[in-house]
């Protein structure tokens, strides 16, 4: 591909690529699809931009992304290999016409004349969040913009990858910094408090409620709402939320009477919420009120050339009576390697550790799993055995952050659960969701989610 397909213009504060919009016909004679976005990630798994239904194709199998020299494409360690015109490629930039097949899904490849403009942002700091690579700087550059207006913004991302600090960062840089920034997270409450606790209360509401109590959305007035872990949020709930985000006012529970409020929304989730529209567990109007503006931050494996920039960050927060403490470039390229299922949150948690457990003032990735002192987790386990709860329940690691140690269990309850009912269906999905009580839309992202297919079941 040629170099000029795409230029790059400098300004004080941001990077602007030039380049041009690429279409990709799937499969012979098949949709054509047209790409604009910096990225666009292809796989099996439901997460991927270009999702693919091939048994042979991965999970994360290869991306295409724009850089100065053109659109290129990168193996993502396949099993089955990527290739271009019949031939082998890792890392290679595409040609007009080009053939990439995909386990066995063969995409044409050809340029555009749609111009389209990516923006970088030239600062590798947003907040307290920090990135230098392209990945998010792009989303920087979308923030600088997005924070000073109040428009609504919905945050996807898996857990630890720092949603917090993306809603603190918005709040901080606009006009409505010096009111509250409210944070309510949707799975840390009952389903049956939900309602009191967004719209508030009044006295003699519901047994217990003794006095009248404001509810997030007053507190918020003025500043910023966080709404955490929307994805948690009941379906029976959803249509109030519209409601008091369409028309800035709530009526708290047991009153006859609305309050007017004035709160910017910023909400966030570790689900994909299109894909929970196309499921049925999630209200496609509330979704669009919501994603107003979209960002969705990359895991930690995605951006592994962030990793030396946020080690040394945390190193530099640590108090280490006067230890200074050194990290070798073996021991970053480990790091890089690394899966992080934690993301930002458990390389923080590594290196505190590390840090503070090192042997001749240098970190070790020995130490990329909490240690055991003693033999509980054996103890524990052997306690357990003759219940699977309790052995799921040895296998949780104090260590990890509330959320990081939930979202393991959880996974491992689904995994479970889901490999049990195809097996009691014989790998019928329609059957299993029926048995789910789920849609069976939902019932396939699910085990797309969780890498379990039917034909896996004996």
């Amino acid at each position: 591909m040629s170099g000029d397909i795409t230029r790059t213009r400098v300004s004080t504060d941001v990077e602007r690529l030039t380049t041009h919009a690429y279409t990709l016909e799937v499969g012979e004679g098949g949709e054509v699809r047209t790409i604009r976005d910096r990225v666009l990630r292809i796989g099996t798994s439901p997460d991927c931009d270009l999702e693919l239904d091939d048994e042979t194709t991965s999970r994360l199998h290869a991306r295409i992304e724009v850089d100065p020299f053109g659109h290129r494409l990168i193996d993502e360690g396949s099993k089955n290999g990527t290739f271009v015109n019949d031939m082998r490629a890792r890392d290679v930039y595409l040609t007009p016409g080009a053939r990439v097949r995909i386990g066995g899904v063969t995409l044409r490849y050809q340029p555009g004349q749609e111009e389209v403009e990516i923006t970088l942002a030239r600062s590798n700091q947003f907040g307290r969040m920090l990135g230098g690579s392209a990945a998010m700087r792009e989303i920087f550059a979308v923030l600088e913009r997005v924070a000073p207006t109040d428009m609504t913004v919905l945050i996807e991302g898996e857990s630890g990858t720092g949603k917090e600090l993306v809603a603190d960062a918005i709040h901080q840089h606009s006009k409505r910094a010096g009111g509250p920034l409210v944070v309510f997270d949707c799975s840390a409450v009952a389903p049956n408090l939900i309602e009191s606790e967004l719209f508030g209360h009044v006295k003699g509401a519901f047994t217990g409620a003794t006095g009248s109590r404001a509810g997030a959305f007053e507190r918020a007035d003025g500043g910023t709402l966080f709404l955490d872990e929307l994805g948690e949020l009941p379906l029976d709930l959803q249509p109030k939320l519209l409601r008091a985000l369409e028309q800035k006012m709530v009526r708290p529970v047991g009153g006859d009477r609305a309050v007017k409020v004035d709160a910017r929304i910023v909400a966030a989730t570790n689900r994909n919420l299109a894909k929970e529209v196309e499921g049925g567990n999630f209200r496609q109007d509330l979704y669009y009120r919501l994603a107003v503006i979209r960002v969705v931050l990359p895991p930690l494996r995605r951006r592994a050339e962030d990793i030396p920039l946020l080690v040394n960050h945390f190193l530099g927060e640590l108090e280490l009576d006067e230890k200074d403490v050194q990290v070798g470039y073996d021991t970053i390229l480990k790091l890089q390697r690394h899966r992080w299922p934690g993301n930002v949150r458990e390389l923080r948690n590594f290196v505190e550790r590390a840090a503070l457990l090192a042997t001749d003032n240098r970190l070790e990735t020995r130490y990329l799993m909490p240690p055991s002192f003693g033999d509980t987790r054996t103890e524990a386990k052997a306690e357990a055995a003759e219940s699977p709860t309790g052995l799921a329940l040895a296998d949780l690691d104090a260590d990890l952050p509330f959320k990081d140690a939930k979202a393991r269990l959880i996974e491992s309850f689904e995994r479970a659960y889901w490999g049990r009912l195809l097996e009691k269906t014989n790998g019928n999905i329609s059957a299993a969701a029926r048995i789910a009580g789920i849609h069976r839309k939902s019932a396939e992202y699910l085990l797309k989610k969780l890498d379990l297919r039917p034909s896996d079941q004996s």
